[in-house]
């Protein structure tokens, strides 16, 4: 499947169809994002504790973290507007039916099932993107869609607050649902026929999965995500419920929160202009991991006792997610390079999904489990000081790797 110039696509659509794509990711992460700001909420009216909302928060990732892979396989041969829809769809009926959920359980078992929807939506979009953006536009966009994720996580704790408020939290469940069902349609109708083609037609599937296990730059990237997602959903995901147990009031949490979210998104956008401009993904790497690892520190030693001031941790916060975003940009940008083919890019994007999705799993239970053995939060910086060295540990390889296919630094 060869890029597109854009032209045929403006034919369909006066709206970009890449923008599409992305604002489709941005649907189905707003998913993602919709439960911390009900956390508070949620444990009031079903009686959950701390590491069942912990749990809660990453149920959403055990379809990716047990199926990301295979997913991805199945992408790349049913289609790829094909599986968005579909995965828009299926956002659509599980949030709804999750809207009349009576019990901790049910939420549960639904909140995992969000899960499936969710990479039926994601998985297609880069290689959809490529199919659908000049080449030299390639790197920009990607920056965009690395994006996704922290500009719904924004918007849902911006929003979320004050429609929970108003109106509840099945509520809440229930107009994103609305969403999701209408994006489906729009996706549907904008983005451009020839797209629902399938890169990996007459490739058999066992062999696109055994190509891409084969290579090393499929596992550098996927695990690299793992020790960036993981601590980024535990450290902002549990934001609400810090600055609450500080005395902060709702709507300022909401606020404050959805800007620590929000400043990711610089950091997607900002990777994906230096990228274009020819810097070198491993030195964005090493900058972001180091900056959070720094950050994290900053915010978390002495948060329950004598730490810095208030304003200086919330700098701090801002710092661990906004430089924090040049990683999953560039992790996007790095995984179409190291891909085994055209035909296997899904599949690539599905393995670091799945373990995307795996350190995202395991973050949010892993810290509220340290702040609940420790009494507070001073504690969990270790933790994600822990995720950034593994992954500038990994980041030395994946750079030695490309080094040795460009025949320059990497």
């Amino acid at each position: 499947m060869v890029p597109s110039s854009g032209a045929n696509s403006k034919r369909h659509s006066r709206i970009d169809p890449a923008l599409i794509v992305i604002a489709a990711g941005v649907c189905a992460a707003l998913h993602v994002g919709k439960l911390p700001p009900a956390i508070t909420t949620l444990r009031e009216a079903l009686g959950m504790t701390l590491v069942q909302a912990g749990f809660l928060l990453s149920l959403v990732q055990v379809a990716g973290m047990s199926c990301g892979l295979a997913f991805g396989v199945l992408v790349d041969g049913l289609g790829l507007r094909r599986s968005m829809v579909l995965g828009l769809c299926v956002l659509g009926a599980v949030s709804a039916i999750g809207g009349l959920a009576q019990g901790v359980a049910m939420l549960m078992v639904l909140r995992a099932c969000e899960g499936f929807g969710f990479l039926l939506v994601v998985l297609p979009a880069p290689a959809l993107i490529r199919y659908l953006v000049a080449p030299q536009r390639v790197s920009r966009v990607f920056g965009l869609w690395g994006a996704y994720m922290p500009l719904a996580t924004a918007l849902a704790l911006l929003i979320g607050p004050v429609f929970i408020g108003a109106f509840g939290w099945r509520a809440w469940w229930w107009a994103l649902a609305l969403l999701s069902l209408l994006m489906a349609v729009v996706v549907s109708r904008r983005v451009p026929a020839e797209a629902a083609v399938a890169p990996a037609q007459g490739t058999p599937w066992l062999q696109r999965l055994r190509r891409t296990l084969a290579e090393p730059g499929p596992w550098l990237v996927a695990l690299l995500f793992t020790t960036y997602s993981g601590q980024w959903l535990a450290v902002v995901g549990f934001l609400p419920a810090i600055y609450m147990q500080a005395g902060v009031s709702g709507a300022a949490t909401g606020v404050l929160t959805a800007l620590a979210a929000a400043v990711n998104i610089a950091g997607n956008i900002g990777a994906g202009r230096l990228l274009h401009r020819g810097r070198a993904p491993g030195r964005l790497l090493v900058i972001g991991f180091v900056t959070m690892t720094l950050a994290a520190a900053a915010t978390f030693a002495g948060a329950d006792g004598a730490g810095l001031p208030g304003w200086a941790r919330f700098i701090a916060v801002l710092l661990f997610s906004g430089v924090g975003g040049l990683i999953p940009a560039t992790l996007f940008a790095l995984a179409v390079r190291v891909a085994p083919g055209e035909s296997m890019l899904s599949t690539t994007i599905g393995w670091m999904q799945q373990w995307s999705a795996f350190g995202q799993f395991c973050g949010p239970p892993i810290v509220a489990w340290i702040a609940s053995v420790f009494g507070g939060w001073e504690f969990t910086w270790l933790a994600t000081g822990a995720s950034s060295l593994c992954g500038l540990l990994l980041t030395g390889v994946l750079a030695r790797l490309l080094s040795a296919r460009a025949g320059r630094p990497a």
